[in-house]
């Protein structure tokens, strides 16, 4: 009977299991270098990403920068014209006013009817008060509603005060005529405006 054969196993699984073993280890090795280069790919992303951010963020800035002096600038140039606008608006002013007191009397002649006596004359920018006597209250009425229709310059005329009055006979009068010369009349004010020269060429 011949003796059995014995064959020693371990060395060979020893060798298996370290050959396991260092494939293991160099899968993690593999996995841990590939994690650390994509940690540094994603860091790298991340840097270039935020410089570029950071460039457009300057480019937007300087944009912001010129863009608030181009608006100083307007805003300036809309000051200067405004300015020259109210200057330019002033001399129209000083020259329309110089020729206004000559325009009123004219005006006023022109529109006071028959029996209608201006005694007084006041102005204050653009209103006007008047004073007269009248032979009539309708003679105070016609005159109001003529200033009122038919006038391109005077506006909203308003009656202050009527009331009938006697005119002393003229000085030099003899005692017996002097009754006879004296007479009654209606002694009237009134409020007009002068119309703004913008309006009073549309009428």
């Amino acid at each position: 009977m011949q003796p059995p054969i014995l064959i020693n196993l371990l060395p060979h699984r020893e060798a298996r299991r370290e050959q396991r073993k260092r494939g293991f280890l160099g899968v993690l090795a593999g996995v841990a270098v590939a994690g650390v280069a994509a940690v540094f790919a994603g860091g790298l992303a991340i840097d270039q990403a935020i410089e570029q951010q950071a460039r457009r963020n300057q480019f937007i800035k300087g944009e912001n920068t010129k863009l608030d002096a181009q608006i100083a600038e307007i805003r300036a140039l809309r000051e200067e014209i405004a300015a020259l606008r109210a200057r330019q608006q002033a001399v129209e002013n000083l020259q329309s006013d110089r020729t206004l007191p000559v325009r009123l009397f004219d005006e006023l002649s022109r529109l006071t009817p028959e029996g209608v006596l201006l005694r007084q004359l006041r102005q204050d920018e653009r209103k006007v008060s008047l004073a007269g006597h009248a032979q009539s209250n309708d003679r105070v009425a016609e005159f109001l509603r003529i200033l009122s229709e038919k006038s391109p310059w005077l506006e909203r005329p308003e009656l202050g005060e009527i009331k009938e009055v006697v005119l002393p006979a003229p000085p030099g009068t003899r005692d017996k005529d002097r009754e006879r010369e004296s007479r009654k009349v209606y002694e009237f004010s009134l409020n007009l405006l002068i119309r703004r020269s913008d309006t009073a060429g549309g009428r």
